[in-house]
Order: C-alpha cells, then structure tokens, then sequence
C-alpha cells in the first residue's frame, strides 16, 4: 500500500520560507526608517520564524538521518533572531555581525546539502544549493560595505541627503528576501518539481519493500 499523501511536504516547507522573506522584504522596502534597529528587528522575525518552520519539519517532513540540515538551519535561525531580537544591541556593528555570520553559516550548511543531496537525486538539491549561495552572496555584499561610510548628497525639492553603511547594508538585506522569497515561491508552486519531491519524500517514508504492495 502507497504511503498516505501527507498534510505538511517539502513543497509547503518552501512556499512557507517564500512567505516569511517577502513579508521581510516589504518590510524593508516600504519603511522610510533603514536604520539598525528596523533592520534587526525585520531580520529576527524573519529568522525565527523561518527557524520554527524549519524545527517542525525536521518532524513532519523528512526521514530519519536526514533531519539534520533542518535542525542545524533552525538552530542556527534561533541563534541570529534571539541576539537580533534584544533591543540594546540592535548596533550598525550587531547588524553587520550578525547578518554577515547567519549568512556564511547557512549558506555553508545549504550549500552541503544540496552538493550531497545532488549525488543521490535528491530533487530539491538544486534548490539547496543556489540558497546558499544567494546567502554567501549577501555576507560578501555586507562584507564590501566599507565600515562608516557616508555619502552626502542632494536632490532637488528634497534638500541634502545622507547615504550610510547601514542603509545599504538594511537594503542588500531587504534585497536578499526578495530574491528568496520569489525563489522558494516559485520552486514551491512548479507543479513537475513539486510532484518530484513528493514522490521523493513518499519513497522514503513508505515501509513497505518495493514489489510487496499489499495491504497489511
């Protein structure tokens, strides 16, 4: 007997992780305030809740020996959203810290998975892999921000305006969810890639030893 179709996939994981970084971005994107404090803010409740999202399918989602990558994301999510999230360190320098290490860390442990996953057919290896590298690619445009760097300049009707570090460092940030969020969001509703992980998902979680289809 085929596995039972389950109510949380790998598909539901995705679409999910979409939802919290577009709301991340429209966050950054429609705030006039790109300061430290906004952007540590933004970043801690898009982490954590990606990080439950990942700690409950860990669970519901994947098979046993492959949990760890969920747990290790999650972990890692719970880490950066808990010091982002205590308000007297909400710094230029905390921002840069800890966006910068969240990103090199887990565009590490993504990268891992989706490498391993790649040589054992995994269908949503590709997946891992391009998220981590979208991750290595904010740490390094943080990275490149040079440290106190302001740019006075002028627009018409408007007076004499400031361009620092932090704001483009909350921008790149804001940037970055975007991408993800229209990633996951379309990685989530391909239905041939969707049907694939399903099918993926329901082999490995199916007990019973192929050629044996009986009821039991």
């Amino acid at each position: 007997m085929s596995a039972p179709a389950r109510a949380f996939t790998v598909r539901h994981v995705q679409l999910l992780r979409a939802l919290f970084a577009a709301a991340a971005a429209v966050m950054i994107t429609f705030s006039p305030d790109h300061s430290a404090a906004v952007g540590l803010s933004v970043f801690s409740g898009y982490v954590l809740t990606t990080a439950l999202v990942m700690i409950v399918a860990a669970w519901l989602v994947f098979p046993a020996g492959h949990r760890w990558p969920s747990v290790v994301l999650a972990l890692l999510g719970f880490a950066a959203g808990m010091t982002a999230g205590v308000p007297a360190w909400r710094t230029d320098d905390v921002f840069f810290v800890v966006v910068i290490a969240w990103a090199v860390a887990t565009g590490i442990v993504e990268l891992v998975v989706g490498l391993r996953g790649r040589r054992s057919g995994d269908p949503t290896a590709r997946d891992s892999i391009t998220l981590g590298a979208f991750g290595l690619l904010l740490a390094v445009l943080l990275l490149a921000i040079p440290a106190g760097f302001v740019q006075q300049y002028t627009i018409k009707g408007a007076g004499e305006l400031e361009l620092t570090g932090i704001i483009l460092g909350v921008g790149m940030f804001g940037g970055y969810a975007a991408i993800v969020a229209v990633f996951l969001g379309i990685a989530g509703l391909t239905p041939q890639r969707a049907d694939a992980v399903a099918d993926a998902s329901a082999a490995e979680n199916d007990p019973a030893p192929a050629g044996h289809g009986g009821d039991r």
